[in-house]
């Protein structure tokens, strides 16, 4: 059986329209609820956390219903970062934990991601499983035993103290003036006090939600604003998240921006350096630039690649024992500190390389040059399959073939929406071009 309503991260859409309606999240609730209580001898827990959307609310409800109707009782954690919750699953002895988020997406958007126990993101057979459950129908609990629900009220206070954990001791953020960016997203109080009560000058954008300004020209996405602010305020750097704060990208003295494999470039070579990076490589996924690799593979190190998504990049760590890994759009995975990809925690380990090493920031960014690489999307209507389109198909070989190994083709479903991406990578731009306009102009055509 495969998986009909979870993507690469989760169950996303428009909220209020099929999938994410309140209807929906109930009963998905109600299905999680009954695949985490499968044994029934005990009082299961369930820890909610949410970002700032609007209809955040409405799922947050929903979601406790469904949850408490099977016995399982709710901690609501209202909005904290998606690692916040991936860190309080286990540390609450909860059986799942839930964020309410569509990360990067806008705030007519909404998603549900799901924690196990452990607090990794669930595996494919779970979500198959969970799926199986919402269609069959579940076994409510009977009414003595329908379970309780209640706020909890220091949650991101816990987070905030294991993210200052993960910096280094004896260093100190005093003199950097820091430029935080938090898409007006779940860490619009927890990154500002993080590197304030570290000792950073903190300039704040981005951290005054209204449940519809999320990722709205700001944050990870949208840097410009984060960029100005840099320069006007004369910032060391800056730090730009997304709307649930498991991303980051960072911006330079002089608002040029990093992207998250210069990012694990850096981490992965200093990692090394010191002894500290496990197995010898690191993990990212097929959109990472041919540049890392071959940065890489000059240090002695591997880039062990994945499907996109950051819980493919975590179930490859974790598989070969590795402990650094991520993605080019800025999930930092760092399974020393984290269960997930954490915005926060990978700005902090930037901040920490430039007090420890004296560099400014534009030092520190751009440790190697970048292969010219073109993404281009194509939106597609239900029921439609242009990739199936023989057309496309050949399409796709001529491209290749142009590419004759200087370069690489990624043609690709988004999991999160209707798009069909297409990537390429060379050292001639004119042939990189070329082949991504060749297969978008195929793509186009076989949507109409």
């Amino acid at each position: 059986m495969k998986r009909k309503l979870f993507g690469t991260d989760g169950v996303r859409g428009k909220a209020n329209s099929h999938p994410m309606t309140a209807e929906l999240a109930l009963r998905l609730g109600a299905a999680a609820g009954r695949y985490f209580r499968r044994d029934g001898s005990r009082a299961h827990r369930v820890v909610i956390g949410k970002d700032t959307r609007l209809s955040g609310y409405m799922f947050e409800n929903a979601l406790t219903a469904g949850f408490t109707s099977t016995g399982m009782n709710v901690f609501l954690l209202g909005p904290v970062p998606t690692p916040a919750v991936g860190l309080l699953t286990p540390s609450m002895r909860a059986d799942v934990g839930v964020m309410i988020s569509a990360s990067h997406n806008p705030a007519e958007d909404n998603g549900i991601k799901f924690f196990g126990p452990d607090g990794f993101k669930l595996s494919d057979e779970a979500e198959v499983e969970i799926e199986r459950l919402l269609t069959e129908g579940v076994e409510l609990a009977q009414s003595h035993n329908i379970g309780r629900a209640k706020r909890i009220d220091d949650g991101r206070f816990r987070y905030n103290e294991r993210v200052k954990g993960a910096f280094p001791r004896g260093l100190s953020l005093q003199g950097l003036k820091v430029v935080i960016d938090c898409a007006n997203g779940a860490a619009y109080r927890t990154a500002p006090e993080v590197l304030w009560e570290l000792g950073a000058e903190v300039i704040e954008i981005g951290t005054s939600p209204n449940g519809l300004n999320i990722n709205e020209k700001c944050g990870s996405t949208h840097v410009d604003t984060a960029a100005s602010a840099v320069v006007a305020h004369g910032a060391d750097v800056g730090i730009c998240l997304d709307g649930d704060a498991d991303r980051v990208m960072i911006l330079d003295e002089t608002g040029a921006v990093a992207d998250g494999d210069q990012l694990m470039g850096l981490m992965a070579k200093s990692w090394a350096d010191q002894g500290k990076l496990t197995g010898g490589a690191l993990v990212a996924t097929v959109m990472s630039n041919l540049g890392l690799e071959r940065f890489l593979d000059d240090q002695g190190l591997r880039l062990e690649r994945t499907s996109v998504g950051d819980r493919y990049v975590v179930e490859r760590m974790r598989a070969g024992g590795y402990n650094l890994g991520g993605e080019q759009s800025g999930h930092i995975v760092m399974t020393d500190f984290a269960t997930t990809g954490d915005g926060l925690l990978a700005g902090l380990q930037f901040l920490a390389a430039m007090v420890e090493t004296g560099k400014k920031a534009s030092e520190l960014t751009r440790v190697f040059e970048p292969f010219p690489q073109l993404l281009k999307n194509v939106r597609y209507s239900d029921g439609q399959s242009p990739l199936e389109d023989g057309n496309v198909a050949r399409a796709i070989a001529d491209a290749e073939a142009k590419l004759n190994g200087n370069g690489r083709l990624l043609i690709r479903k988004s999991g999160t929406e209707p798009l069909i991406r297409v990537m390429a990578e060379s050292v001639d731009e004119a042939v990189l071009n070329a082949t991504v306009d060749s297969v978008v102009d195929a793509v186009q055509a076989a949507t109409l």
